[in-house]
């Protein structure tokens, strides 16, 4: 046996052992472990130089250092509070709720095309609990599942925009949170459709664009036709 022979067998056996490991969760010796298992790297995160070359003192303080920069100056931004974009500023919280209330209005027009897109999401999402005419007589209610759900035109009947919209977000008393079933387009729609439950379910009139017609306009159309 050569001496190049007697040495490549001990560095095989050498190899070998070393990747013999007690853990079995452990691959053992990997050989460039880098070229077929890399690493996860998060977006806006500075992983830093590997610690080998630089020590970890220096690698921890590049990975506590924000890799994103600032935005230009005349950088204009992607939305404003009320898009539909945006995250939920209000907390889960009793002061969450009442900030909402008093503070979070609807993005939309009340018009014919959001209230019935609204009416839709109702009927589908809302109707099983709250009833057709949102009087709290759906039918988990009937069937005794789930007592005392008030009606929009009676208890609910001043309930603010914001804390409908709070609570949909993240629900509550028996009522769960609605944000992964309805997008926050379709949460301010139906809110505009149990606006007009509020005041008795009766849908306003529309003009030939859709807009709301005001009760004034609507009296003094009626007026002109009993005159004629």
């Amino acid at each position: 046996m050569t001496r190049y022979t007697l040495s490549s067998l001990l560095l095989i056996m050498i190899l070998g052992l070393g990747s013999c490991v007690n853990d079995p969760n452990s691959p053992g010796l990997e050989y460039m472990p880098d070229m077929y298992r890399s690493p996860a790297v998060e977006a806006y995160v500075d992983y830093g130089e590997d610690p080998y070359y630089v020590t970890e003192e220096v690698a921890k303080l590049q990975r506590n250092t924000i890799s994103a920069r600032k935005p230009v100056q005349g950088t204009i931004a992607q939305g404003k509070p009320g898009d539909f974009n945006m995250p939920y500023p209000y907390p889960n919280t009793d002061e969450g709720y009442a900030a909402a209330g008093a503070n979070l209005q609807t993005p939309l027009v009340t018009n014919q095309e959001n209230i019935e897109a609204g009416m839709e999401v109702y009927q589908i999402m809302c109707i099983h609990c709250h009833g057709e005419n949102g009087e709290g007589n759906g039918a988990i209610s009937t069937n005794g599942h789930i007592k005392g759900i008030p009606s929009y035109s009676g208890k609910l009947k001043d309930l603010p925009v914001g804390n409908m919209y709070h609570t949909l977000q993240y629900g509550k008393g028996l009522m769960g949170s609605h944000a992964s079933q309805m997008t926050q387009k379709e949460r301010w729609q139906v809110i505009e459709y149990i606006k007009v439950l509020q005041k008795g379910g009766e849908m306003p009139a529309f003009d030939e664009n859709g807009n709301v017609v005001a009760a004034a306009e609507t009296t003094e159309e009626v007026s002109e036709e009993q005159a004629q």
